[in-house]
C-alpha cells in the first residue's frame, strides 16, 4: 500500500512521462508497451518484470522488440507455460533475461528442430545452460493447504450420423493424404483436422445443416451437470470453440441452470466472474478456452470440463486451474472430454510422447512440436 502505482494506459499516458521518476511501479501492457516503446525506451527502470512472459516466445514480434528495447538494470520473467509449441520458445524469453546466453536465434532454432534432438547429454547442455536462471515453484510446494485435484478423461462414443459422418470424413483425408509425400500442404492438414476435431465434438459445427445431429459429448456433458448441479456445485466448461459453447448453452438455458458466458467479445470480465463467485444460483460458467484460460479467479467451481483437447496441454492445465487456486475449499475435479476412436484420441497419444523433450530441459510437460506429414497419417491411423 506504500507504493506508489501508476497504471500506463489509456489516452493521456504520456503526459505522465516526465513524473515517472515519482513512482515506484508501473504497471501497463504488452500492446501499450509496444506503442509506447520508443518513448519508455528514454527512462532508466531499475526492474522490469514480464508476466505472462510466454508473449513474447516469438521473437520476431513487436512485443519481443518492446521488452527488449525497455532500458532497466534487471530483469525477470514469470510464466506457467515457458515452452507453448517447441523449445524455440525459450530462446526469445532468455534473449530478453541474458542475451547471447543460448546463441544466435536461427543456431537455437535449428537445434530445437532437429528430430534427432532426443540425445541425453544434448538435452542436459541445454537444461545445464538454464537452470541457474531459473527458479521453479510448483503448486504443492506454494500453496500446501489447497485441497486434492483429480483429473480424468472421459471417453464419449459416437453414435448413428455424428459417427457414419466423422468416418467418412476421416477416410477422404487418409486417401488424399496418400496421393501426397512428406511435403503435404500445411493448410490441407490444418484444416482436416480442425473440420475431423469439430465432427468429434458436434457435427454442427462443420456444417449447421448438421446442427440437428445428436453429439456423443453434449450428450455425456448435461449428464453430468445434472448430478453435479443437484449436488450444489458449480461448474467450468471450456472449448476452444465457442459455437460448441452455443450448443452448450442452448441445452443449458432449456434446463433452466443459471449461467454466465465469456469469450473474446465480453466487455466486462470482472462483472462476469463476480456474478459466478458470488451468486449462489449462478451454477455454470461457459468458457471460451483462448480468453479465459488465463488471468481468471473462479474457485467457486470445483468442477472443470475441458470439451475437446488442445495440441499444448499446458493450456489445458491452465484452463483447469482457474478452480484449482489459493482459496479453493473444495476438491476440484476436472475432465477432459474425448471422443473415442477419433483424432482427438490421437492427440492425447501424441502429447505424452512429446512431453518428453519439455522435461529433460525444465521439468515441465509442455511442448508441441508442429505437424509434419507422419504425424498426420498417425492422426488418420485407427
Amino acid at each position: 500500500p506504500e507504493m506508489k502505482l501508476l497504471v500506463w494506459s489509456g489516452a493521456g499516458r504520456q503526459k505522465h512521462f516526465d513524473t515517472l521518476a515519482d513512482y515506484d511501479v508501473v504497471l501497463t501492457t504488452f500492446g501499450t508497451l509496444c506503442r509506447d516503446a520508443e518513448l519508455l525506451a528514454d527512462f532508466q527502470f531499475y526492474y522490469c518484470i514480464l508476466d505472462e512472459s510466454q508473449a513474447i516466445k516469438n521473437a520476431d514480434t513487436t512485443n519481443a522488440k518492446a521488452v527488449r528495447a525497455v532500458n532497466c538494470q534487471h530483469r525477470i520473467a514469470m510464466t506457467g507455460t515457458p515452452i507453448e509449441n517447441s523449445l524455440s520458445d525459450l530462446w526469445s524469453q532468455f534473449e530478453f533475461l541474458n542475451p547471447g546466453l543460448l546463441g544466435k536465434a536461427g543456431t537455437f532454432r535449428k537445434f530445437s528442430a532437429r528430430k534427432e534432438v532426443r540425445l541425453e547429454e544434448e538435452l542436459q547442455s541445454v537444461a545445464a545452460a538454464l537452470q541457474p536462471f531459473m527458479f521453479r515453484r510448483t503448486k504443492e510446494a506454494v500453496a500446501t493447504d489447497l485441497p486434492a485435484k483429480t483429473e480424468t478423461v472421459l471417453y464419449c462414443e459416437m453414435e448413428g450420423e455424428q459417427q457414419a459422418l466423422y468416418d467418412k470424413m476421416a477416410e477422404y483425408y487418409r486417401a488424399e493424404l496418400e496421393k501426397q509425400d512428406d511435403s503435404t500442404d500445411a493448410s490441407f492438414m490444418l484444416s482436416a483436422l480442425m473440420r475431423l476435431r469439430q465432427t468429434a465434438c458436434h457435427a454442427g459445427l462443420v456444417n449447421k445443416t448438421h446442427n440437428h445431429i445428436p453429439s456423443a459429448k453434449l450428450n455425456m456433458l448435461m449428464n453430468s451437470l445434472k448430478e453435479i448441479i443437484a449436488e450444489g456445485h458449480k461448474v467450468l466448461i471450456f472449448s476452444q470453440f465457442t459455437s460448441m459453447l452455443g450448443f452448450v448453452k442452448k441445452e443449458v438455458e432449456r434446463r433452466s441452470y443459471k449461467y454466465v458466458y465469456l469469450d473474446g467479445k465480453t466487455a466486462d470480465r470482472a462483472a462476469v466472474v463476480k456474478e459466478f463467485q458470488e451468486d449462489e444460483e449462478c451454477k455454470v460458467f461457459l468458457i471460451s478456452l483462448k480468453a479465459g484460460g488465463v488471468g481468471l479467479n473462479l474457485t467457486a467451481a470445483s468442477y472443470v470440463f475441458l470439451l475437446d483437447p488442445w495440441w499444448n496441454p499446458a493450456i489445458e492445465a491452465q484452463a483447469v486451474d482457474r478452480a484449482y487456486r489459493i482459496g479453493q475449499k473444495n476438491p476440484v475435479f476436472a475432465y477432459r472430454m474425448v471422443s473415442r476412436g477419433t483424432v482427438e484420441e490421437k492427440i492425447l497419444e501424441m502429447q505424452a510422447d512429446k512431453r518428453a523433450l519439455a522435461d529433460s530441459v525444465i521439468g515441465q510437460g509442455q511442448v508441441s512440436e508442429k505437424i509434419n506429414g507422419d504425424d498426420m497419417r498417425r492422426l488418420l491411423s485407427f
